[in-house]
């Protein structure tokens, strides 16, 4: 399946969705949600009221799936069957929208973290022949994320190269995490602006943004249980610069306020999207 266009193309703010805000957002969600976010391995199996609840929201609002555990650069066979299983989610609730980290999380067993690829050309090859496997499993395109990770083992080519040649050798879309390029800038000394900018604009699907845990001056900590902080702010800021507005989800795995909290940062994300529009049409006017 070659990369399409994707119903992603307004420029919109999201949350990522968790078990304890269905109740909440059964009753009334705030406008200032546009799309809400999941992981299908978090939901697929849920029945129940929690299960009647998740199938009210997904009718009433946009949602996008972003999966955790696919393992995507896996040296091990593909598990077809799960992947058939997440379509199968897909499908009942009519989600189109399906993304996935570019690391793996599982060899002979499944380690529970996200590990990354090794950036040679054999990973590039293997990487994106395993995402049209899934693209034609799913029916649906492929977006990978780019993601934080801490030591580079056996690396040919720098991060911002392994990500392109993938993306380019699979023909498909990429999920921009933000927060990610910020926290691996600061990890692995690089230039953030400079990687935002080599990513390919006609790839990019959507945003991530989030917090992170500062460890020491140099290591910070991928967490998505903090505030986001100016420097990110400032990235997404020039991402919307230079590739346009995308819709944009703000990420909170824990750590997690109460909702007119975290509308705080949903709003301030409709500014910064407000900005860059304005922007757009004074330049273009």
């Amino acid at each position: 399946m070659s990369a399409v266009e994707l119903p992603t193309s307004l420029p919109r703010v999201g949350l990522g969705l968790r078990r304890e805000m269905l109740d909440e957002f059964c009753q009334t969600t705030p406008k200032a949600i546009e799309f809400f976010e999941v992981a299908p391995e978090n939901w697929m199996t849920l029945g129940g009221k929690f299960g009647r609840q998740f199938k009210q929201l997904t009718e009433q609002h946009t949602f996008f799936c972003h999966g955790l555990s696919l393992s995507i650069g896996s040296p091990a066979k593909l598990d077809t069957d799960f992947v058939k299983n997440i379509k199968a989610f897909l499908d009942e609730h009519d989600i189109e929208i399906y993304s996935e980290h570019l690391s793996y999380c599982s060899g002979a067993g499944h380690m529970y973290d996200l590990m990354p690829i090794p950036f040679t050309d054999e990973a590039v090859i293997h990487t994106a022949n395993r995402i049209k496997q899934v693209e034609d499993i799913l029916e649906r395109p492929f977006i990978a994320e780019n993601v934080s990770f801490y030591a580079a083992p056996g690396a040919q080519m720098s991060e911002q190269q392994f990500v392109n040649a993938v993306l380019a050798e699979a023909n498909c879309k990429l999920l921009l995490d933000v927060n990610n390029i910020y926290v691996n800038s600061i990890n692995h000394q690089y230039n953030a602006a400079e990687f935002l900018a080599a990513m390919p604009t006609e790839r990019i699907a959507y945003l991530h943004i989030a917090g992170h845990y500062q460890e020491d001056i140099d290591l910070m900590v991928d967490t998505h249980g903090a505030d986001i902080i100016d420097p990110v702010w400032d990235l997404l800021a020039q991402c919307y610069q230079i590739h346009g507005v995308h819709p944009t989800l703000l990420e909170r795995d824990f750590n997690i306020p109460p909702t007119e909290v975290l509308l705080t940062e949903i709003n301030q994300i409709h500014q910064y999207q407000q900005r860059a529009l304005a922007g757009l049409s004074t330049r273009t006017a």
